[in-house]
């Protein structure tokens, strides 16, 4: 772990730092730049102990009004601030400090880094050089935006696409893609046209990612998109629809139309999809499909049956009605737009990722929806910032493939890494591909958290969060970075694929941060090492489940509500023994009662001066609960400062009330 980590963890300056680690017995160097994870972990818990015994709080911390923060740094001092990206080479950093960088090479030596002038240095290393020379340091805002991103994606895509001519472009099956509201059915839908049991096989029987399929049916194909039914997979659901030529949109006949139909029907209408309307669920009782199409009629979408153009047809996916209608509709739909749904069958491969992961025992494992040409195996790929070789193919039944055409969902191995859901896949010849990209694209950089964390009175809820599959983890982050308190904040530190492991669980208990799993848990290895730091994992395959778990924790780390009610005033008649821990007084009750446990102020000539808990009360040599107004009484106080006569006691009740999100 980096110092400058653990020293901004610990709010301390490396002033402070250095010097209180080796008097904590830690020899870790004055100008050590990174420390052992695990040791990194016994000093931050070491000096945290130090603090607690060293310090006490208030009893009346709650009620104290925090004061406007001052820093004693000098305003020239606070003047010299750099703002760094995460990487920058040694001379930009020269720059940046108006240095000659044979300078700063010499300083980067010094402290033990071996530096050239084009050298990446990360921002913890940056940071401390540049404390060491007077600089502050703030992270450079790197926000990505999704929409240029997925812009960019279209934009790479159109731009391969668009070397074919007229000429070359033949027939292809349709890329269909089912949207629609939760739980109106769709999975159960594609369920029934493919005849399997896909929908069984989900968590919850919702979609947590994004599965392609292909059927048969009147000697043509159709290839079809399942998007994820949750309301935390909007951006899934609007990639599933950026692959696709057509739409199938579900609307449940007992439910009608929902918010998430109506998302459904923005996305489709963005990416100027036909679509045919699947009024679902046409067995159960209360079904109407009458009102479903007024519904319809209301936004605009007036049914063929009532003079319009928007195709219905009524369906029940779990009996299996009609779903040979509902089929002929979308064939129909695809001779209508036939022009628009063509490609070269003989060129190169170009395809969109539409699913991506991490296998324990395969590696990275990835889904690619092939838009023109035909996929080879041994074929070299470039995907985004990954490349790799087509080491094996499948298609969405498992069979094994040799090459796969326009339109056709494969799954396949031989990527570096995991490639970023909704990037494009383009086939190359040039094997130097294999050796640039070796080492690109490593910690799924893109997920990483990419706008600097300002500074807040908020408390942070720290998460380190795994999950199985890339496309999941997108949507799970992007459902979590929603949650937004006044309070408190959720600070995502980590996130990636696949299982957690020992490094996490040292990541955890450093930063003090849970660990989540989606489909994730803890390696074998990770589970014994956790147990001594007493870290576990909470993992869950039903993305809801997990973000109303995340919200739980949240408000369950919020500090109660603390209610001070005074209820009466003492007056110290006689002190028998007092210092600075405990005093033991007379005193007559003036006001209201005193009880015993409660806290008091300490007043002195009507300021106050310490604080004090009334650890034991008598009356007639008799030790006793209460004492009320007009009555006298011995005190055995805990105090903070001396107690002398004619001193006064302010005695306070405290209540904690819970408090809720807001």
């Amino acid at each position: 772990m980096n110092v400058s980590e653990i020293i901004r963890e610990l709010k301390m300056t490396k002033e402070e730092f250095f010097p209180l680690a080796v008097q904590l017995g830690f020899d870790i160097g004055e100008r050590a730049i990174k420390v052992d994870d695990r040791i990194a972990v016994r000093l931050i818990q070491a000096i945290k102990q130090h603090r607690k015994s060293s310090t006490r709080q208030s009893l009346f911390a709650h009620e104290q009004v925090a004061a406007t923060a001052t820093s004693s740094e000098p305003s020239a001092a606070r003047d010299r601030v750099i703002t760094v990206p995460p990487t920058i080479t040694t001379k930009q950093f020269a720059d940046l400090l108006g240095k000659p960088v044979t300078e700063v090479i010499a300083i980067l030596v010094r402290n033990g880094i071996m530096a050239t002038i084009n050298q990446n240095l990360d921002f913890e290393t940056v940071s401390i050089i540049a404390e060491d020379l007077g600089y502050t340091t703030t992270p450079a805002e790197t926000t990505v935006d999704s929409t240029k991103t997925e812009a960019a994606q279209l934009a790479k895509l159109k731009a391969a696409l668009e070397v074919d001519t007229a000429d070359q472009l033949t027939n292809r099956p349709p890329v269909v893609v089912v949207m629609g509201h939760v739980d109106h059915g769709k999975t159960k839908l594609l369920d029934a046209i493919r005849q399997t049991n896909i929908v069984d096989q989900e968590a919850g029987g919702i979609t947590q990612s994004i599965g392609a399929y292909q059927i048969d049916t009147n000697d043509r194909s159709i290839t079809f998109i399942d998007t994820p039914g949750h309301e935390a997979f909007t951006a899934m659901r609007s990639r599933g629809a950026n692959v696709a030529d057509l739409a199938v949109l579900v609307v449940a006949a007992d439910d009608g139309i929902k918010p998430q139909t109506i998302e459904a029907l923005q996305i489709l209408e963005k990416a100027k999809l036909p679509f045919v309307v699947a009024i679902n669920k046409i067995d159960k009782p209360e079904a109407d499909i009458e009102k479903v199409k007024k519904e319809l009629a209301e936004l605009n979408l007036i049914p063929e049956d009532w003079g319009g153009q928007t195709i219905c047809v009524a369906i029940s996916a779990k009996a299996g009605t009609n779903i040979a209608g509902l089929l002929e509709m979308i064939l129909l739909l695809t001779d209508i737009h036939q022009e628009k749904i063509k490609a070269n069958h003989h060129r190169a491969a170009v395809g969109t990722i539409i699913e991506s992961r991490i296998d324990k025992d395969a590696g990275p494992v990835a889904t690619v929806l092939i838009q023109s040409g035909t996929l080879q195996l041994g074929d070299i790929v470039t995907v985004g910032e990954v490349s790799g070789k087509i080491k094996a193919m499948k298609s969405w039944k498992g069979a094994s493939l040799v090459n796969a055409g326009p339109s056709t969902p494969v799954q396949f191995l031989g990527l570096k890494n995991a490639p970023v859901v909704g990037d494009v896949l383009t086939v190359t010849t040039d094997k130097a591909v294999l050796r640039k990209k070796k080492k690109a694209y490593q910690n799924f950089g893109y997920l990483k958290p990419t706008v600097a964390k300002q500074q807040s009175d908020k408390l942070r809820f720290g998460v380190i969060l795994k999950a199985d599959t890339l496309g999941s983890l997108e949507a799970i982050v992007e459902a979590l970075t929603k949650l937004h308190y006044a309070a408190i904040e959720l600070d995502i530190i980590k996130r990636g694929l696949g299982n957690f492991t020992e490094k996490d669980i040292d990541q955890a208990v450093a930063a003090k941060a849970k660990l989540i799993g989606f489909n994730a848990a803890m390696t074998p290895a990770a589970a014994d090492y956790a147990l001594g730091t007493q870290t576990t994992a909470d993992t869950f395959s039903i993305i809801y489940k997990l973000i109303e778990h995340i919200q739980a924790e949240l408000a369950a780390a919020l500090p109660p509500e603390i209610i001070y009610t005074k209820i009466g005033e003492v007056k110290v008649l006689a002190v028998f023994r007092s210092n600075t821990k405990e005093s033991i007084v007379g005193g007559r009750v003036v006001q209201g009662s005193i009880k015993n446990k409660a806290i008091a102020k300490i007043l002195r000539n009507g300021k106050v001066v310490g604080e004090a808990t009334v650890a034991q009360l008598q009356a007639d040599k008799k030790n006793i609960d209460e004492v009320t107004n007009g009555s006298e009484c011995g005190m055995r106080l805990e105090a903070s400062t001396t107690i002398q006569e004619q001193d006064s006691l302010a005695v306070y009740l405290t209540e904690k009330k819970p408090r809720r999100l807001e």
